[in-house]
This record gives C-alpha cells, sequence and structure tokens, in this order.
C-alpha cells in the first residue's frame, strides 16, 4: 500500500538517541542519560494512592471529551494561585498530554497549507505535527543576542496564520517577561494570526516565575501537561486553555479523535495538583543539578550556552568542536558514556553545532556524567 505525503515526517532524534543507548546498556555498559527530558522521579504518591482507591471503587470508563469537571476546576484553581489569574474552568480542555493538545489546537485553528510560525531552535514535534496535518511549519531562526527566542521583527510581514512559543522553551530553557511575550502576542493578532503558548514546562523556574499568556490575552491557546513539573511523563494527561467561544470546536474535536484523556490518569493528576511538597523537593533537585552543569560544563570546555531560566535543559554552542553535532553525540555516547541530544532535532539549519545537555535526573547522575564529559573532552584534545 501507499503512504500519504504526510506521513513523511523527520524521525524524532533524541528517540534515536534513546534507542541507542538502550542498545548499549545491554552490552553491560553504564550510560549517563542526559538525552532525555523526563524526570527521573515517578508520579508524586499522593498522585497513585489516589488511583489505587478509584481503582478500587470506580470502573473508569470513559469521561466527558473535555475531560472530570473537578480537575478542569482544579486546574482553573492553579492559574490563581500560580498567577493571580481568574480563569473560567469552563475554558480548560483536557488533553492526553500536551501531544494530544498540539494536535487539537492545531486542527482547530489551521486549515490544510495554512502557515504556522515556531521558533527555531524548538520543539521538533511541533514541526512534524504540523506536517502531518497538511499545513506548513515556518521555522522563525531566533537570534542568540534574543536569548533563541522569537521577536516580532522574525516574522514581520510573513502572512502567518499562526504562531507558537514555548517559555521556558525546550531545548534552551529561556523564558520571555511579560514585555517579551506580550510583544509577540500583539504582533501576532496585529497580522490576524492565532497565538499558541506552550506552558509544559511552568512550574520548573529558577529565579523568576514564568509568565503565562492568560496574564496578558484571552485570546490565545495555552498548553500545558502533567508531564514535567507534575512528573507524570508516561500517564499522557495534558490540558489546554482556550477561548470561550473556542470551547465547543474543541470538544468537537476531541470526541471523535480521543473520547476522552484516560480517566486512570485524570484521576491521579487530580491528586498530584496538591502533593506540593513532594513536586518542590523534585525542582530543588533540578535547581541543585542546574548549578553543576553551570558549573562543570564550561569547565569540560562546553562554554558557550543559552542561559536556562527554567525546564531542565542546557543548549550548547558546539560549533568550535564540531560540524556534525549527530556524529559527535555517537562519539560521546561511544566512548565517554553520556547520551547527549544533537541540536538538529531542535533546528535543521543550525543544529548540525549544538547540543542539548538534560540535568533532568538524579544528581548523582550529573555529577557522574559532568565527570565523564570533562575526561573525554580532555582525552580528545
Amino acid at each position: 500500500m501507499r503512504n500519504s505525503t504526510r506521513s513523511q515526517v523527520d524521525p524524532f532524534i533524541v528517540m534515536d538517541v534513546m534507542e541507542a543507548a538502550r542498545q548499549a546498556e545491554e552490552t553491560g555498559r553504564h550510560i549517563i542519560h542526559m538525552e532525555v527530558g523526563q524526570p527521573s522521579t515517578g508520579a508524586p504518591k499522593g498522585a497513585t494512592e489516589a488511583l489505587k482507591r478509584a481503582l478500587d471503587s470506580d470502573a473508569l470508563g470513559y469521561t466527558v471529551a473535555l475531560g472530570l469537571p473537578a480537575l478542569r476546576a482544579r486546574i482553573a484553581r492553579l492559574y490563581g494561585e500560580w498567577y493571580n489569574v481568574d480563569l473560567n474552568p469552563e475554558r480548560v480542555v483536557i488533553t492526553p498530554g500536551s501531544s494530544g493538545g498540539f494536535i487539537l489546537a492545531f486542527t482547530a485553528l489551521f486549515d490544510s497549507g495554512d502557515r504556522v510560525g515556531i521558533g527555531a531552535p524548538g520543539y521538533p514535534s511541533y514541526r512534524q505535527i504540523l506536517k502531518a496535518l497538511g499545513m506548513v511549519p515556518v521555522d522563525l531562526p531566533a537570534s542568540p543576542e534574543n536569548r533563541y527566542q522569537p521577536v516580532p521583527a522574525d516574522f514581520a510581514g510573513m502572512d502567518l496564520a499562526g504562531l507558537m512559543v514555548a517559555s521556558p522553551a525546550n531545548p534552551t530553557g529561556t523564558m520571555l517577561d511579560h514585555a517579551s511575550l506580550g510583544a509577540l502576542i500583539e504582533a501576532a493578532q496585529g497580522q490576524g494570526a492565532s497565538f499558541i503558548s506552550d506552558e509544559i514546562y511552568h512550574g520548573l523556574e529558577y529565579e523568576a516565575k514564568a509568565v503565562t499568556a492568560l496574564e496578558l490575552s484571552d485570546d490565545v491557546y495555552v498548553i500545558n501537561s502533567f508531564s514535567k513539573y507534575f512528573s507524570m511523563t508516561g500517564w499522557r494527561a495534558g490540558w489546554l486553555v482556550v477561548p470561550e467561544d473556542h470551547v465547543r470546536v474543541l470538544e468537537r474535536i476531541a470526541q471523535n479523535m480521543f473520547i476522552c484523556a484516560p480517566h486512570a490518569s485524570q484521576v491521579a493528576a487530580l491528586a498530584a495538583m496538591d502533593c506540593t511538597e513532594e513536586l518542590q523537593a523534585n525542582l530543588a533537585v533540578y535547581a541543585r543539578n542546574r548549578a553543576l552543569m553551570l558549573d562543570g560544563l564550561p569547565k569540560a570546555g562546553f562554554d558557550k550556552i543559552a542561559p536556562p531560566d527554567g525546564a531542565f535543559y542546557i543548549y550548547a554552542d558546539v560549533s568550535d568542536l564540531t560540524q556534525d553535532s549527530r556524529a559527535f553525540a555517537a562519539e560521546i555516547l561511544d566512548k565517554a558514556g553520556v547520551a547527549v541530544t544533537p541540536g538538529l532535532d531542535f533546528d535543521p539549519l543550525r543544529g548540525a553545532t549544538t547540543l542539548r545537555f538534560s540535568y533532568a535526573r538524579a544528581t548523582a547522575d550529573i555529577e557522574e556524567g559532568l565527570a565523564r564529559l570533562a575526561r573525554f573532552m580532555a582525552e580528545r584534545g
């Protein structure tokens, strides 16, 4: 049978790196994982305990397409707690992870052939999901001077149907302040483009609180997830916040595409939102790891890095070391036993000279990984 042209998406390179690391581990090697953006911790204990209780008393069948009302209400309350935003719970749509949120948002907002701007470097699946849906991703190369975040001049006159930004960003960890985010929203709306804010790394900030687009406008889409701060990657639970007149649109699409997000995950997610002490303890580990990375990577020779305000990544310019980041990452895995991600995942044009390092693992792993990288770089000369 033939394949559609829409199916011709690029591989997610970090997943290929994970597979290479797994194969190395099968031979008995101890690999330090700095490639994947996944917390080393599991779901909060309160979340798993809540699910255990539910399994004894509830069949956990379909929920309504928009999600459990209690979870939608609790998420709305979170916006009051974190940002002093008074959010109507009816605007919250529970999704099967942020990935499900991207599919719903892109389907609701854009037609086939529409051009959607995405910052580069940026999360690679934006580009591939847009392509699979028959839309046209438009990379907006962001400069180091702008902390690898897009600015209005990057898409002036481009006739975009939409603009998607992320703060804190993957792979850089950089954030947009009120003024920068507001300027992007104003510029996008000024040319009739829908604005989508990926806020999946909110809660993982170190020196300043991340700004939600909902502080600045109600005429935006916001995407978030329980994968990162709430440490629930495999549970596949996320959410969208959309304008009130878009809720029914999203509901109809969700009914047909997904029926609903996993009921069990929604039960656990609701409980996770009140596990503040455990979640903040996880954040303290990331903060310690971040400090180690900011000290250890430059000492090892990776000294051209973006300022990581949030998330759990360091994005390094390695143009003085290689012009082939994929081969360089493979060399690091082979000789140092450290898995890192080539920048090609995030920036097809410039990513051959960048690497992303994740510090989401245990602190002992980060310390060992930095020691291995230092030895590797010293031996490499």
